[in-house]
């Protein structure tokens, strides 16, 4: 009869590494730089974007790609090399990318509560608008797709990766409503969406870290 504690380490047993799961770890990191490489011109467009809708909700989205480029990296980084049959190499990706979650939400937190308080609407301007469109095309389709591959992997990084691409369609989401809704004098939403996906990126973060098993990761919310 197995103990308790054997019953609680049997499931987390390293999946096979056959050449499905190279193919996918491959997979993973093209994945990761395109994502890599999107994300750079996304945050800089974003940048100039939010400044000329005067938008916090399109500013932290495009604020956002950074964290999201850093969690890429990272996953680049499991996954090249001696580290793609690194198990230590895995724990520690998993982690990093989990920390990277939590590195906007002072920032959301604060700009929010100060938007909130200081009443300043944005302006639903063309760029930004085409900007957080192209998001909410793209990012679900590289989400789900990173999702996959985590589960298949059995990596929590590449899961996480995913989680910050999904959360990335969410985040420009509420940004062209909350641009939408201040020309219709509903300013208030803008601030308000940047603090839900800050909310959720902790949330997100601190499941990672813990290595439990999100409701994004493990597919329940498809």
């Amino acid at each position: 009869m197995s103990s308790p504690l054997e019953l609680q380490v049997a499931p987390v047993a390293a999946p096979r590494r056959d050449e499905r799961w190279q193919r996918a770890a491959r997979r993973a990191r093209l994945l990761a730089w395109a994502s890599l490489v999107w994300m750079t011109l996304e945050g800089l467009a974003g940048l100039v974007a939010g400044i000329e809708a005067n938008s916090i909700s399109v500013l932290t989205w495009a604020a956002s790609s950074a964290v999201e480029g850093l969690a890429s990296a990272i996953v680049i980084w499991r996954f090249t090399g001696h580290r793609r049959l690194s198990e230590t190499s895995e724990r520690r990706a998993q982690r990093w990318v989990a920390a990277s979650f939590f590195l906007l939400a002072p920032y959301l937190l604060y700009e929010a509560v100060h938007r909130l308080a200081a009443g300043t609407e944005a302006e639903a301007a063309p760029l930004a608008i085409a900007l957080t469109a192209s998001s909410v095309v793209l990012m679900p389709l590289l989400g789900w797709a990173k999702l996959r591959l985590g589960r298949q992997l059995d990596s929590g990084a590449t899961s996480g990766e995913g989680i910050q691409n999904l959360m990335c369609a969410g985040q420009a989401l509420a940004a062209l409503v909350a641009l939408a809704g201040a020309g219709a004098g509903l300013a208030f939403l803008d601030p308000l969406a940047a603090l839900v996906i800050g909310g959720i990126a902790v949330k997100e973060g601190a499941e990672l870290w813990r290595g439990e098993d999100s409701c994004c990761a493990t597919g329940c919310c498809q």
